[in-house]
Order: C-alpha cells, then sequence, then structure tokens
C-alpha cells in the first residue's frame, strides 16, 4: 500500500465522499467515536455519521442549525443574548441585494476615500448615538465599530502604549485585577509589555491595596479596570484606583476599561455614571456587540478622545487617504449595519427595558437560591450570579461554565440575559433541588455577600497571595 492510500484509508468514507478516489477500494465507513454520540463538546466531529448514505451538504447545514437552535434554549452560562431581532434586516439584506456585493469598512471611518464600497455612514452614526452613553463630549471622541471585545481591548491596550510613549519616552507597566477577562494578559504579552496581575478579593474586585503596593511611580502605568469580571461579574473600584494614582503619583497614567458585557447594559441603567466619561475620567472602553445588544456574530465598540488618537503612529496610507488608526484593517462593514439597524428599530427604550427586565431577573435567581440555602452570590450592578457548582448533568443541561476559586470552590456561573426568562429560571432552579445534596450548608464565605445595591466599595475584602 502507497503512503497515499494509506492516509485516506484513514479517513471514514464519508469524510472523504468529495475527494478523488485512489487507486484502490476503501473500506466501509468508520463507526463513529463514542464523543461524537454523546455530544462530548471537545470531541464533536459533524462529518462522523453512522454507517448508510451520508447527507448532502444542505442537509448536515440544517442538522447543525437544529442542533444550535435546541442547544440555546437552555443555555444559561454564557453571555451571549440569544434574542437577535434580526430577522427583518435579514429580509432586508436578501430584497435589497446587498448580499451580491463585497462590502469592506477598511481605513478610518471618519475620512473619506476612494473606496467606496463601505458603511462608513452608518458606522459613524452609531458612533455619534452611543457616544453620549459614555459620557463622551460633542467633538472630544473618536471611536469605531470593532470585532469583538477582544479587539476593543486590543486597541485599548496599543492605544495606550503609544500615548504614554509620547509623553514619557518610557514603556508602560500594564496592571490588572487577576479576574479580569483572560485576552488582557494576553494582549500583553502580545504588546511584549511588562504585566502585573493584581490579587482580587473573594467577590472579584481588584484588591487596591495590592496595587498601592506594587505600582512604579517612575514607570508609565496602563491600568486596565473591569467594570464586570469574566466569572463573578465585579466592578473594579475606580474610585479607590484614583486614589492609589494620587497616592503613588505615577509619571503618567493611561486608564481602559474593559466592559464587554456591563458596557451594553449600564447606560441604559441608573447606574449609567459607572461608564461616564465626563465623570470616571478613563481614556478608552470596549464594549461587545454580540453579548448585550444581542447580533448573531461578534462585534463590539471602542470609544477613546481625540488626543489619544493624535498621539498614535501616524502610518499614512495613502489610497486610504490618511493614517489608519485601527490594528485591524478590514472591518465588517455589516457587523455596523446590523447596529444602525437596531437602533433605528429598537432605540434607547428598548435597550432600557430589556437592561432592567435583565437586572430584576438576576436579583430573582440570587433570592430563589437564597430561599433554598444554596450557595450563592450576586455583585452590585451585575446580571451574572455565581453559585456553588452544581452536578455534570446540570451543568451539561444548561450549558454553565466551571471555575475553580481556592475560597469558594469549585463554582458555576448563571449569566442572566435577555432569553433567559423566569420560566428558564424557575425549570434551572427545580432540576437544581432535585439535585441538591442534602444537608447541604452555607460556605463560610456567604457572609460577606455584598446587597447587589450597594456600591463595591462596600464590598469585603479578603488577601489573597500576591502573584504577579
Amino acid at each position: 500500500v502507497t503512503p497515499l492510500a494509506s492516509w485516506f484509508q484513514s479517513f471514514p468514507a464519508t469524510a472523504m465522499a468529495h475527494v478523488p478516489a485512489p487507486d484502490r477500494a476503501l473500506p466501509a465507513a468508520a463507526e463513529p467515536c463514542t464523543a461524537c454520540l454523546s455530544g462530548s463538546p471537545a470531541r464533536q466531529l459533524p462529518h462522523m455519521e453512522s454507517k448508510g448514505a451520508a447527507p448532502s451538504f444542505k442537509e448536515r447545514l440544517d442538522q447543525y442549525a437544529d442542533g444550535i437552535r435546541q442547544a440555546k434554549v437552555t443555555s444559561i452560562g454564557y453571555p451571549g443574548n440569544e434574542v437577535t431581532h434580526l430577522r427583518s434586516f435579514y429580509e432586508w439584506y436578501l430584497a435589497s441585494g446587498l448580499f451580491e456585493s463585497q462590502l469592506n469598512n477598511v481605513g478610518n471611518p471618519h475620512l473619506a476615500s476612494n473606496y467606496k464600497l463601505n458603511s462608513h455612514q452608518f458606522e459613524n452614526e452609531v458612533i455619534d448615538f452611543f457616544a453620549p452613553f459614555y459620557g463622551f463630549g460633542r467633538d472630544n471622541y473618536w471611536g469605531f465599530v470593532t470585532g469583538s471585545g477582544t479587539d476593543g481591548n486590543q486597541h485599548g491596550l496599543y492605544f495606550g502604549t503609544r500615548y504614554l510613549l509620547s509623553h514619557t519616552k518610557q514603556k508602560p507597566v500594564v496592571y490588572v485585577g487577576r479576574e479580569t477577562h483572560y485576552s488582557v494578559k494576553k494582549l500583553a504579552d502580545v504588546h511584549n509589555l511588562e504585566l502585573r496581575i493584581i490579587p482580587s478579593n473573594d467577590m472579584g474586585q481588584m484588591d487596591t491595596a495590592e496595587l498601592s503596593r506594587v505600582l512604579d511611580p517612575l514607570r508609565p502605568a496602563l491600568i486596565v479596570i473591569a467594570i464586570g469580571t469574566t466569572f463573578k461579574g465585579a466592578c473594579d473600584d475606580q474610585d479607590a484606583i484614583d486614589d492609589v494614582i494620587r497616592e503613588k503619583r505615577p509619571i503618567a497614567v493611561y486608564r481602559h476599561i474593559d466592559a464587554a458585557l456591563f458596557g451594553g447594559y449600564l447606560p441604559f441603567t441608573e447606574h449609567a455614571s459607572l461608564i461616564n466619561h465626563a465623570i470616571k475620567k478613563y481614556d478608552s472602553i470596549a464594549i461587545s456587540g454580540h453579548k448585550f445588544f444581542g447580533f448573531d456574530d461578534q462585534c463590539g465598540l471602542f470609544f477613546t478622545t481625540q488626543d489619544v488618537v493624535a498621539h498614535l503612529n501616524p502610518f499614512r496610507v495613502e489610497y486610504l487617504h490618511n493614517a489608519v488608526p485601527t490594528i485591524s484593517c478590514s472591518r465588517s462593514a455589516l457587523a455596523a449595519l446590523k447596529f444602525w439597524w437596531k437602533i433605528h428599530e429598537q432605540g434607547a427604550a428598548h435597550m432600557r427595558a430589556d437592561a432592567t427586565t435583565m437586572l430584576d431577573n438576576a436579583l430573582y435567581l440570587k433570592a430563589e437560591l437564597d430561599a433554598m440555602g444554596y450557595p450563592a452570590w450576586l455583585n452590585p450592578y451585575s446580571n451574572t450570579v455565581f453559585l456553588q457548582r452544581p452536578s455534570p448533568e446540570l451543568m451539561h443541561r444548561f450549558g454553565l461554565a466551571g471555575d475553580v476559586d481556592a475560597r469558594l470552590g469549585d463554582l458555576a456561573h448563571v449569566i442572566v440575559m435577555q432569553h433567559v426568562t423566569r420560566e428558564l429560571l424557575d425549570e434551572f432552579l427545580e432540576a437544581l433541588a432535585d439535585t441538591m445534596p442534602a444537608g447541604l450548608s452555607r460556605l463560610r464565605l456567604m457572609s460577606v455577600t455584598p446587597d447587589p445595591r450597594e456600591t463595591p466599595a462596600e464590598t469585603a475584602v479578603i488577601q489573597q497571595p500576591t502573584s504577579y
């Protein structure tokens, strides 16, 4: 047997249906693996079918779509809004014939070039609509529609580094809380920046006493502030961070806000001041679009000031008419169109109603878990209820994310998005009660769980070992 023929024989026949046959017959289709049949997320291989006629490529896609529609019904462990409200957009998109055009939002959306196949005019209107909700004054902001929250964090670190270099001729040290999204740590590595990871308290907030201890005043500081940590939904205390800055007086400071989930809904609540640039004086902010706003593909928003943009490297791209401030070159024009569509189809009133319902339902879930005697926690301003990890069956059934905390043990969380109704929460609570171990008692740290209506400054702090 030739090496090429052996290679062909190592694949199931159904997976190779589109490949020209080698110079000898292939064996019968392989038996599907157990992991594939069980639906294990680590080993789902859609080409592994049982013996028989292979499905057409359209049938495979239909099967995939059916599986996704079924799975999303009970998905409560990740921050995606499954109520997308985009049917009318796609009806217009098909009817308009725009799907037959290749669009690209390459370049600076605020400077026109000879490339016309973009949606820059709509992107700019999206930025102009949202800028006041984040406290940016007229003519003092710059923003664009990103590819994701991580894309926004990437620009926050890049813009911040260039801004601080321009003022100090030194690369900054990045300071970030341990429970801030992992993308920030990876991006610091990508940009070859020194990273100091600050311990967090039991509820997930950055420990500002530790920040004060390790902040080097002789080097510029790029502080990444989490408004909604990934697992526990904590907001770093910006006032306490400002106190540290005033005390240590570093030679230059840049504050970037990672508000991927919370940045979507907080502007439409009574807690909007938390992400108001005019009040909190941060330098840039990143928000996800596929979380609270409910898009069917990844996108986001990024805002900074005109002063920050003015200090970027002036890499001129003559055929795009001027410097291109974004790291990403080609960018989605459809994302900007969808954002613009939602603004006009729903508006701020709809977003405000969604935010209110989400936070009310999170309080409802926390109260019901308390009534059951089940260990659970909820941070102020948060739609994320984290709890003692339930059985593997419930973790799988409700798509829950897990984490391990040295103080609280094995955890899971429920992120109460728009599709997570009280009926779905009741279904989860009933299933949890049926599997709840007899005699389950409160954990020791239950007593420091803050009232969700209080401010982060009132949250109890428990020291962790320092790790940088």
